[in-house]
């Protein structure tokens, strides 16, 4: 089982598994039925202040992950990572996100996680 990283504006391939949204916005200009979204656990995606900060230019990635690390230890966020831990355990996951620079973005952290 593995996880990807990938833009939600990317068409579906047979590969990605479970399709999980790991943005708390809907991505502009997509078509819901498009896009093949089958989980969009909220919770699981980094607060608006904190993502407010970060395309503010408020710190660096790296501090940008602790902060999100942190936020996934509540209660709700740390739940609903298990739900996408348990969606894994099952057999391949992509998760989605609208990020232009997928691997500078929360969902990076969110795979390394997953996959620790």
């Amino acid at each position: 089982m593995s996880v990807r990283v990938r833009r939600v504006y990317d068409p579906a391939e047979p590969e990605d598994g479970v399709r999980v949204l790991v943005d708390r916005l809907w991505p502009r200009g997509l078509a819901k039925d498009a896009a093949r979204v089958d989980e969009w656990p909220k919770a699981v995606t980094p607060s608006t202040e904190l993502r407010r900060w970060y395309h503010a230019g408020g710190g660096s990635y790296e501090e940008f992950a602790e902060r999100y690390e942190a936020e996934l230890a509540a209660d709700e966020a740390a739940e609903a990572l298990d739900g996408v831990r348990a969606l894994l355990r099952k057999g391949d996951v992509t998760l989605l996100t609208a990020s232009k620079t997928p691997q500078q973005s929360h969902a990076t952290v969110l795979a390394r996680l997953l996959q620790a």
